[in-house]
């Protein structure tokens, strides 16, 4: 089993292996991933997605797509989260409720990509090739304000069911 700190993927490792699982090693104190070998999976809880995304000018970058529900689209529309590389860096996309919205949300990765927010947002994401589920949970667009806001109080129902 080759085990691999998340920070440490790479496009080539994406491309070797699109889906990867979180495994736990107290020892270490790291978060690391091992590949999955079997595709599709049946679900997404654990897992990350390396894929091709689509920005809103059509251009496309990798990223690393995790809290993805494979039955619920609402749910993947309020928690997916998107980590996007960029010439070997890597931006982690913080959602509208997010505590570091001001500082990692979609200005910040239009600037961190050198583009305008509307040639970003909106974002495409399709994992369908990778899973099992509900097609609108799987393939979904990251908007620059999210359709439905949430209050807190809304966002925890949602996330604990």
């Amino acid at each position: 089993m080759s085990l691999k700190p998340v920070e440490s993927l790479d496009i080539a490792d994406l491309e070797a292996n699109p889906v990867w699982q979180f495994e736990s090693d107290d020892a270490s104190g790291e978060t690391l991933v091992r590949p999955v070998k079997n595709i599709p999976v049946e679900k997404l809880a654990g897992k990350l997605v390396g894929t091709e995304i689509r920005f809103a000018n059509g251009a496309k970058a990798w990223a690393l797509v995790g809290n993805i529900d494979a039955e619920k689209p609402r749910l993947t529309e309020h928690f997916l989260t998107l980590s996007i590389e960029r010439d070997g860096a890597w931006f982690h996309l913080a959602r509208y409720h997010d505590v570091d919205f001001a500082d990692r949300g979609p200005d910040a990765l239009s600037q961190f990509l050198g583009l305008q927010v509307d040639e970003v947002f909106p974002i495409s994401v399709d994992v369908r090739p990778y899973a099992k589920g509900n097609p609108a949970a799987l393939a979904s667009v990251v908007r620059k304000e999210p359709r439905e806001r949430l209050s807190r109080a809304e966002i925890i129902a949602l996330a604990v069911p």
